[in-house]
């Protein structure tokens, strides 16, 4: 059976009053929150944006989907996990302050912000999941011990994954650090040394020191490298590239840390995808990056494969092309649905249904 997916469209004239009028008539016809009870304790996963980057969903819609779910009389928080690359999302502390520098404050969203602290043991725990690639996760177990989700996602590029929406939210944005790690570990950086001129930007920034010169160009060692990727960030010649054939097992091992999140709340987690300010790579990168599309809407759904799969279609729609694809040559962000369709996660097919 197909699943329901909610849309309504946005207008690149729309202001945040608008957009936030039509987040509201989204959620009241999807009755998205429905799941809700009394007295549950809801977490909403989100992303607060790294430092310089704005891609990020605003805090002013979140405030909009929180007041929705305490209407049902739930109480609620914003959270994230922790990054494994260099930057203001590092550790819990400095995660918290970014977050509320870029306005996710109690007094803008009407909830309090929670990072998990992954450093402690009591904060983390090892789902068995038993998978292909994924044997134990390892998560930030705020995500797993709530009794319900909401995820709320920006839709847009990536670099390895193709694109990043609600299932890698869930996926690597619910991972502790070791588990972010444990996602990564198969990528490692290859440098392309007529490129390289030997500034040693990649060096400083590189976390485990897995990055040296010889003779004036970088040489990687790949057995230190954890596949954060900093290093392409601040190369300022492009020679520092990933080896993309490693991002199938990526996206398949994202798919299975979606499962270990998901796999005990069944009808309890309802995702919104916000597909606007559509750019190239992940929020992630500390830095504002191209936009590949134009703005095209809000999804509601239930299911995180039908509404990735209809942000997909919809978007690329709007581009005539398919414009992840033609942006990241070497993905195929396809793969992550498919999988995430075959070990159980939700169905590519969907019945769109748009909000007027």
């Amino acid at each position: 059976m197909k699943s329901k997916v909610y849309f309504i469209s946005l207008s690149p004239v729309d202001n945040l009053q608008t957009i936030n009028q039509k987040l509201e008539k989204l959620l009241a016809q999807s009755a998205l929150f429905s799941y809700v009870k009394k007295d549950d304790a809801l977490v909403v996963k989100v992303h607060f944006g790294e430092e310089g980057n704005t891609g990020f969903v605003l805090p002013e819609h979140l405030r909009v989907i929180c007041a929705d779910i305490i209407k049902q009389g739930a109480t609620a928080c914003l959270s994230d996990a922790n990054t494994l690359y260099r930057g203001r999302r590092l550790n819990s502390q400095d995660h918290w302050k970014l977050a509320q520098e870029h306005g996710f404050t109690k007094e803008t969203t009407g909830v309090e912000v929670v990072i998990p602290d992954d450093t402690q043991d009591k904060e983390v725990i090892d789902v068995q999941i038993n998978q292909k690639f994924i044997q134990h996760a390892k998560l930030a177990r705020l995500f797993v011990d709530a009794k319900s989700l909401a995820v709320v996602s920006h839709f847009k590029g990536h670099i390895l994954t193709g694109f990043g929406g609600a299932l890698k939210n869930v996926g690597m944005g619910c991972a502790s650090r070791a588990g972010k790690l444990a996602q990564h570990c198969d990528v490692a950086p290859v440098v392309h040394v007529d490129r390289c001129i030997g500034c040693g930007e990649c060096e400083k920034i590189c976390p485990v020191k897995a990055i040296h010169l010889e003779n004036k160009k970088s040489v990687v060692d790949v057995k230190k490298c954890i596949g954060c990727a900093s290093c392409l960030g601040v190369c300022p010649t492009m020679a520092m590239f990933i080896d993309f054939a490693a991002g199938d097992k990526v996206q398949n091992k994202m798919a299975e840390y979606s499962l270990a999140v998901l796999k005990n709340k069944k009808g309890k987690v309802g995702f919104i995808n916000f597909a606007n300010k559509i750019n190239k790579e992940c929020d992630c990168w500390g830095m504002e990056n191209p936009r590949i599309a134009p703005d095209v809407g809000i999804f509601a759904s239930p299911d995180p494969v039908s509404i990735d799969k209809a942000c997909f279609d919809l978007v690329n729609h709007a581009c005539g092309k398919d414009i992840f694809k033609a942006t990241h040559p070497e993905q195929d962000g396809l793969k992550q649905l498919k999988y995430s369709q075959e070990i159980g996660l939700g169905n590519l097919d969907y019945e769109l249904i748009e909000v007027r």
